[in-house]
């Protein structure tokens, strides 16, 4: 019987288990293919850390947030992972592996795919950052997730007469900002590709204030200030070599606050927004990329990322999907800072 590997890596994601459910289902019915889960990302191909995929094993887990086989950020280029991939594919009997993962993921998939190591990739990222395909899945879900909890701040921050800091995801882009701070009305939008001075986002937080509002603030987690050299990064790299990024919100808040002498609170979202169901538009997204994974498998056509253009899901190559990145264009920003202040 033919046999493909599945594997979720790097940060978790709602809509992972419906692409996992989506390739399985897919893969059983239209070619005969069996499926072994890799635990915890790279970390299971190169411990071996394999459970089985049954039709059964993936009944009803569209709907749930996260991922059934564990997630890791394990980086499978360090040491001999190379040669430790391509003994999980001999040891386990694979024709190919389905990478489910964002930018370090995909790149990993990509150096793999260059040493002969069948894998096709399919983007997961809740940031949307990836200029390959129109939309990732769980951006969505993560948008509305940042939506709500924005629209609680408000409510709170009138109560009190506070301006609210919101720090949302986005590393390389600031795509939840934008859509989440237009969707709550925030009196201004923060977003890593349009550097403002503090005392421009100042200005606006006043003139919200002097309209009788209570100031609302939405940041990405990237974003820095005119004359900030780099994103706030405390916390050092990840195992890509990644900045940790998080706390802009916190520095923020007491800028403001002195700066303006309005009473001011910060709130980092965080992992609120990877966290629980995703919604339909996520679900639906998510399902048939992980069809159409096991589709490009089938048809031998690896080193490539199933991909969503328009309303089609179409195969890139994994060099081009990692080529550019998706930011936010100044048109997009400048339509909603005619909202700001």
């Amino acid at each position: 019987m033919r046999r493909l590997g599945i594997l979720t890596s790097g940060g978790d994601c709602p809509g992972v288990n419906a692409v996992i459910r989506g390739a399985v289902l897919g893969g059983d019915v239209a070619h005969g293919y069996e499926f072994l889960g890799f635990r915890d990302g790279w970390r299971g191909v190169l411990e071996q850390d394999v459970v089985p995929l049954p039709r059964t094993s993936v009944r009803g887990i569209s709907r749930l947030g996260g991922t059934i086989l564990g997630t890791s950020r394990t980086n499978p280029l360090l040491g001999k992972g190379i040669d430790g991939v391509r003994a999980g594919f001999r040891r386990n009997g694979l024709e190919g592996l389905i990478a489910i993962g964002g930018e370090g993921t995909l790149a990993a998939a990509r150096e793999l795919s260059g040493q002969g190591i069948n894998v096709v990739g399919v983007p997961k990222t809740i940031d949307n950052d990836l200029g390959a395909t129109d939309y990732t899945f769980g951006f969505d879900s993560a948008v509305q997730t940042a939506t709500e909890a924005i629209d609680r701040l408000r409510t709170t921050g009138e109560s009190h007469h506070r301006c609210m800091v919101a720090e949302v995801m986005g590393r390389n882009a600031g795509w939840i900002a934008l859509h989440a701070g237009m969707a709550a009305g925030a009196h201004a939008i923060l977003v890593p590709e349009h550097p403002v001075s503090l005392d421009q986002i100042c200005s606006w937080v006043v003139s919200a204030r002097d309209r009788g509002r209570a100031p609302l603030v939405v940041v990405a987690e990237a974003f820095a200030p005119e004359g900030h050299p780099a994103p706030y990064a405390p916390r050092g790299l990840d195992t890509f070599g990644r900045p940790r990024l998080g706390g802009i919100g916190l520095m923020l808040e007491g800028e403001l606050q002195i700066r303006t002498g309005i009473e001011t609170r910060a709130t980092v979202l965080g992992h609120i927004q990877r966290g629980g169901e995703p919604t339909a538009f996520d679900r639906v997204l998510a399902t048939r990329l992980g069809m159409a994974a096991v589709e490009s498998a089938a048809a031998g056509r690896w080193g490539t990322m199933v991909s969503l253009r328009g309303t089609d899901i179409v195969n890139v190559g994994l060099e081009e999907a990692l080529g550019e990145l998706k930011v936010v264009p100044e048109a997009r920003y400048q339509e909603a800072a005619v909202l700001f202040g």
